[in-house]
């Protein structure tokens, strides 16, 4: 009797310490193996199997162990379980499968305990009798356990096989006092799987939200529609060779696994500020284009001084002038009409700085009349009539070839045309570039706001610091290296070269990895980006790794990192 107190004592003493062990596992391969391997040595069995609950009514093999044949697949072994999931249910009749035990088990919520397999009546053992024949194993006494979570629902089986003697020299039935504790931690058990699958799930749902959300940002512009999917992938990667390294700033560094789903998070989200930039904004390929590039606009007044000058040509001759004459005049005046439009079109693309002279000549142009017959405040939407409210145009009368108006300032973005013909750099006027940079606060905004856990508590600084400098100057916190993370500085690498070497842009061509690289250097020299972290990039080949798998193959080619590395161990 003592002896049976003081069995059952330790084992009430194990099954705490393992409710303990439990909860604390959260690798999923590493918690469904202890169980099994807790049940055997608390059951003293020869072996055993669990199963989980899978889709369509199956039960699927996770476990397998046996110590007499040696057997240990499925969990950390890396070994896979060759076995195909058990069916609960008769496909063809959906009939529910009480012949095999473990399906039996699952089906009714109860505990089956068979002291000889060979001589049970109602189950089907023909496949174990059959692997007995061909290994010279003899099973004897199995003990299956339904898995049940807090709701009562079966979410697996945990199955026993052989139970032995204190000797281990012996098959014997599994005891009752055995089968209770076993129960007993069938129960622990279901709830650490349920609460593990539970927080998988969420976590799940949380990528897919977090995916979903990127997708969104790249699908309102085709133009950077992969944007928000290759940042992350670079920054992992850049984060992987810091992690690698073992010299300077990055001796130390090193990611757990909740850090690296932590900069998952950050990288996939950098960019969600821009779910509220207008689409014509983020995609403005030309200066003069709003929902629409309104350049057109501009060549149908270019149109109407031609004919204005045919006119006036038809008239004078008409009048007796020296047709000859005229005409000369009006051919002349057609091509200074036609270089006029070529050069504001051109203008018009902002593919290259507009120094001073060109500005000039912009404006030159811009005051020659043409006249308007028709009443342009009809056919307005209200917002547009709002415009004009205060600096109503008359119904007709001269108008310039170009006009920064009043209502083009009262608009949102400035549509001044003569001032966005002039920007100096790009496409993007100062409001709409304003627009643009406010993404990144909009973005720590909205991450602040989201109630992260603790585990994540770091995503707002990774993804609210990738357009900082090195040396303060960046937006919109002016941050200096020292004040940002070492994954805050990696994606402010990836972001930029993603941006360079992108062939999606409409207002820019795709740099080659070289041009990339030395522009990337540049930036280095300047105190934009980080100058460990740049030459790691190079020296570790990350920028030649991301190439392979993104860049188009004329993109690629041959990049000279010596010219760009101070330290010389660099590896080709």
């Amino acid at each position: 009797m003592s002896e049976a107190v003081s069995t059952s004592s330790r084992g009430f003493e194990q099954l705490i310490e393992l409710g303990i062990a439990l909860s604390a596992e959260h690798d999923h391969d590493r918690l469904t193996e202890r169980i099994l391997l807790e049940a055997v040595d608390l059951t003293n069995a020869d072996g055993g199997t669990l199963y989980l609950g899978g889709d369509g009514g199956t039960l699927s093999f996770q476990i397998v162990r046996n110590a007499t044949l040696n057997i240990a697949m499925g969990g950390t072994t890396g070994v896979p379980i060759p076995f195909p999931p058990l069916q609960m249910y008769n496909p063809e009749t959906g009939e529910a499968n009480y012949n095999n035990v473990a399906t039996a088990a699952a089906l009714t919520g109860d505990a089956i305990n068979i002291e000889d397999a060979y001589e049970a009546e109602g189950y089907d053992f023909s496949g174990t009798k059959k692997f007995d024949e061909g290994t010279g194993y003899r099973s004897k006494s199995f003990l299956t356990i339904p898995l049940k979570n807090y709701s009562e629902e079966v979410i697996g089986v945990l199955q026993l096989i052989n139970a032995q003697d204190d000797e281990k020299e012996n098959v014997i039935p599994f005891a009752k006092s055995v089968q209770r504790l076993v129960e007993a931690l069938a129960s622990q058990a279901a709830v650490a799987i349920d609460n593990q699958q539970l927080i998988e799930a969420q976590k799940a749902l949380m990528d897919s939200l977090i995916k979903v959300m990127a997708h969104a940002i790249d699908a309102k512009s085709p133009y950077t529609g992969g944007h928000c999917q290759r940042v992350p992938e670079l920054t992992k990667m850049l984060a992987q060779k810091c992690s690698d390294s073992n010299e300077g700033s990055f001796k130390d560094f090193a990611l757990n696994e909740k850090q690296w789903y932590e900069l998952h998070v950050a990288a996939w989200l950098h960019d969600i500020g821009k779910v509220t930039t207008p689409e014509y904004v983020v995609d403005k390929a030309t200066k003069l284009q709003t929902i629409f590039d309104r350049v057109h606009e501009v060549r149908m007044r270019f149109e109407v001084l031609r004919r204005d000058a045919e006119i006036k040509m038809l008239k004078a001759v008409a009048k007796g002038a020296d047709e000859k004459a005229e005409k000369k005049k009006f051919k002349a005046r057609c091509k200074e009409l036609e270089e006029q439009w070529e050069f504001i079109s051109e203008t018009n693309l902002g593919g290259e700085f507009l120094p001073q002279e060109k500005q000039d000549r912009v404006k030159k142009i811009a005051p020659q009349k043409w006249y308007r017959n028709f009443d342009r405040t009809l056919g307005l939407s209200w917002t547009d009539a709002l415009l004009i409210e205060k600096q109503p145009p008359p119904p007709k009368g001269w108008e310039q070839l170009l006009a920064d108006l009043p209502e083009h300032s009262e608009a949102e973005y400035d549509l001044g045309e003569i001032r966005n013909l002039c920007i100096s750099r790009g496409t993007l006027n100062d409001d709409e570039r304003n627009k643009i940079n406010d993404h990144i606060v909009l973005t720590i905004e909205m991450l602040e706001e989201m109630p992260f856990p603790k585990t994540l508590g770091q995503v707002s600084e990774y993804a609210g610091g990738h357009h900082e400098k090195m040396d303060g100057t960046g937006y919109p916190k002016g941050l200096t290296a020292d004040q940002m993370s070492i994954p805050a500085r990696i994606m402010a690498i990836a972001d930029i070269f993603e941006a360079l070497t992108a062939g999606d842009r409409p207002y820019k061509k795709a740099k080659t990895l070289s041009e990339a690289v030395k522009i990337l250097w540049f930036m280095k020299k300047d105190k934009h980006v980080d100058a460990e972290l740049f030459e790691l990039f190079l020296t570790s080949g990350a920028y030649r790794d991301y190439a392979e798998q993104f860049l188009r193959p004329d993109q690629i080619d041959d990049v000279d990192i010596s010219k760009y590395v101070e330290t010389q161990q660099a590896a080709e």
